[in-house]
This record gives C-alpha cells, sequence and structure tokens, in this order.
C-alpha cells in the first residue's frame, strides 16, 4: 500500500491551525501582554491516559505546552487507586499548574468513568477481565479523586473528545477518530461536541468490535499493510454512517497510516491529546 496523497497531516510538533495551541491573529500586543500577566493563574495540567502509557504535560494561557510531556508505562492490574497514585507521582516534576483536564479511554459522564475497559483486565487489552476490577470502575469519581490527589479542580473527559477539542474546526460535522491501545471516537457539529458513543466496542466486521479489528493488537498480528486495509475499511464505514464533513485520525498509532483515507481525512499529531487539555476549561458544552 503506497502512500496517500489526499489525507493531509499536521507537522510533527507543531500545532496545526484549529488547536488549542493557536493564538488569535487579532490579539495586540496589549493582549499579549494580558496573555504574559496571567500565566501563572491560567496554567492547565493535561492529562492523557492511555491503555499503553501515561502522559502529561502543562499548558498556558494560548494553549503551548510549557515543558516536554512526561510519560510512563500503565501497569497492570489497575485499579483507581493506583491509577491516580500513579498520576500524582507523574506530575511531581511538572511547572505550578492551577486546575487539571483528563482525557480517559472509556465512557465519562460527570467526572465518573462508565466503562474502563482497558484496566478492568488482569493485564492488559486482551486478558483476562478481573470482576473485582469492573466493579471498582464502575461509576468511579475519578474527577473528585484527582480533585483530592492533586489539590486542583479537575475535570475528565473521554479522550477522543478531549483529544478533538484540539483540532476541529468548528465546521459542520467532524469526527475524531484515536487509534491507539483501542480505537477512540468523537463527534463534534458546528465545534459543539455531541453525546458520546462507544463506537469501539460495537461490530465492525465479522462480528469483531472496532477495538478488536483495528486495536494495537490486531496491528501487530497481522502487520501494518493489512492493518491499513482495515483502516481505510473503518474510514469508509464511518463515513456511510455519519456523512462527515471532516474526519482526524490521531492517537499514537495514527504515525502507521499510509492509506489513502480520501479527502476529507486529516492526520493529526498525537500531542494533541494534551493539547485538547485548555479547550476542556474553555468549552463549557465539551
Amino acid at each position: 500500500m503506497t502512500a496517500h496523497r489526499s489525507t493531509s497531516r499536521t507537522t510533527d510538533g507543531k500545532r496545526a491551525p484549529g488547536t488549542a495551541g493557536r493564538r488569535s491573529a487579532a490579539a495586540g500586543s496589549g493582549g499579549a501582554r494580558a496573555t504574559r500577566s496571567t500565566a501563572r493563574k491560567q496554567a492547565t495540567l493535561a492529562i492523557d491516559v492511555g491503555g499503553t502509557g501515561l502522559k502529561a504535560s502543562v499548558l498556558d494561557p494560548s494553549g503551548a505546552m510549557e515543558v516536554d510531556r512526561v510519560r510512563v508505562d500503565t501497569s497492570y492490574p489497575c485499579p483507581p487507586t493506583k491509577m491516580v497514585e500513579t498520576l500524582r507521582l507523574l506530575v511531581e516534576p511538572l511547572p505550578v499548574y492551577d486546575r487539571v483536564s483528563v482525557g480517559f479511554p472509556g465512557m465519562v459522564r460527570d467526572g465518573h468513568v462508565l466503562s474502563a475497559p482497558h484496566f478492568v483486565t488482569v493485564s492488559g487489552p486482551g486478558s483476562e477481565t478481573v470482576p473485582d476490577l469492573v466493579e471498582a470502575w464502575s461509576s468511579f469519581d475519578l474527577a473528585s479523586a484527582l480533585d483530592a490527589a492533586l489539590g486542583k479542580p479537575t475535570k475528565v473527559v473521554n479522550d477522543a473528545d478531549l483529544q478533538g477539542a484540539a483540532v476541529v474546526k468548528g465546521k459542520g460535522l467532524e469526527l475524531v477518530v484515536t487509534l491507539g491501545t483501542g480505537v477512540g471516537t468523537g463527534l463534534f457539529f458546528h465545534g459543539r461536541l455531541t453525546p458520546h458513543m462507544e463506537l469501539a466496542h460495537h461490530p465492525l466486521r465479522k462480528n469483531e468490535s472496532y477495538n478488536e479489528y483495528l486495536g494495537n493488537a490486531a496491528r501487530s498480528r497481522i502487520g501494518n499493510k493489512k492493518w491499513n486495509k482495515r483502516v481505510r475499511l473503518a474510514i469508509d464505514t464511518l463515513d456511510a454512517l455519519f456523512f462527515y464533513d471532516q474526519v482526524y485520525v490521531g492517537g499514537g498509532n495514527s504515525k502507521h497510516v499510509t492509506a489513502d483515507l480520501g479527502p476529507k481525512a486529516t492526520i493529526v499529531d498525537n500531542a494533541a491529546g494534551i493539547l485538547g487539555g485548555i479547550k476542556l476549561w474553555e468549552r463549557p458544552t465539551l
């Protein structure tokens, strides 16, 4: 499969137009001075929780990272108390912050975890589910737990929704797809987040869910060439379902995408999972 031309990419390590890091061109020198003067009051700790790794950085008021991301591998089994303590230790070396944004790979509502498919297993995705972990994560108030552990107000949302907040342009129906340990999706209409749907668990082909068909375990098993064909099939299927105007493909495995996903597709840098953190506080509907 040759590399496509019609799918656009953001420059690696750079913030693309529409990301949280973009400054308004209309801001004059007075606006810049105001931003600098309020930097300490507006610093946002952004945490990207993944089935393979946990990442974090601090964002300045413009949404730019003040320092490089810190990262640790996700260890299993992973009950909620272990997750909270691991994140507390992870962010200790980071600069001072005043609020916290968290993207979590599962269904989240009002800061409560309704599903945590990776973290209810004994050793990660594809391994045996542990009933005690299912019970521990069910309706766990992750926002309040991190608020208490970090001493700062905390918001938690689905990770694909958070990444989408960094990249959508606010025009028409925009779909965000994250490819990593599993598959995440977020849907925005004219910039407003629609109710989250866990499409990752929905059957895609031959009774396999999106997670099973496109997750990292599948990619490792079948190789990138066949996996790219699956990615194209999934994107085409989602287009037939939503008739989206634009689709953004991110996540850690987006770097392996070489298939032509069509003219409406854009590959986005995985850093969007962090950069969306400031949008969580700016957008009351997110």
